[in-house]
């Protein structure tokens, strides 16, 4: 596991790409609202940086709990905080930044070989990350050192 150390920020509202760490990009998804509510919309096949194969939910984090803590060797995730706010630190094995997810129509591109932390959970956070592909143990990177060497060993 890796010390954090000082970790620069993306803030909320900032609909851009990472300054520092190479890949990840957040994505502003359109959104609408009327007198009967708002809906933020991605259009499977169009707009999004991959054709997500699955999707899964998170939620009844405790706030002291990390998720994420992994990256993965080809599957593509978009993770979007639904409801309540967390943070994610993002990592290409050469840098490092955050960002706060705390809107339905913010959603965090996390490509293949990039390190993603999840905290700092709100109470009632629920995430919806869509994924590229079906879920495969194989393609878990969950040791830090061996996520560096194949980062190297790959040579990005």
């Amino acid at each position: 596991e890796a010390p954090l150390g000082p970790v620069p920020s993306v803030q909320p509202g900032a609909h851009a790409a990472f300054k520092r760490v190479v890949g990840p990009a957040i994505i502003s998804l359109p959104h609408f609202a009327d007198l009967r509510g708002s809906i933020a919309v991605g259009q499977l096949g169009q707009g999004l940086p991959f054709t997500p194969r699955r999707f899964f939910t998170v939620y009844d984090v405790a706030n002291e709990h990390v998720r994420g803590e992994h990256a993965h060797r080809e599957c593509h995730q978009l993770i979007v905080c639904v409801h309540g706010r967390i943070a994610v630190v993002v990592d290409d094995g050469t840098s490092r930044e955050q960002v706060v997810l705390d809107h339905p129509s913010r959603a965090l591109h996390v490509p293949p070989l990039v390190w993603a932390v999840q905290y700092g959970h709100s109470p009632g956070a629920v995430l919806v990350v869509l994924a590229s592909h079906d879920y495969d143990a194989a393609d878990y990177i969950r040791d830090y050192g061996e996520f560096l060497a194949e980062k190297r060993a790959k040579g990005s």
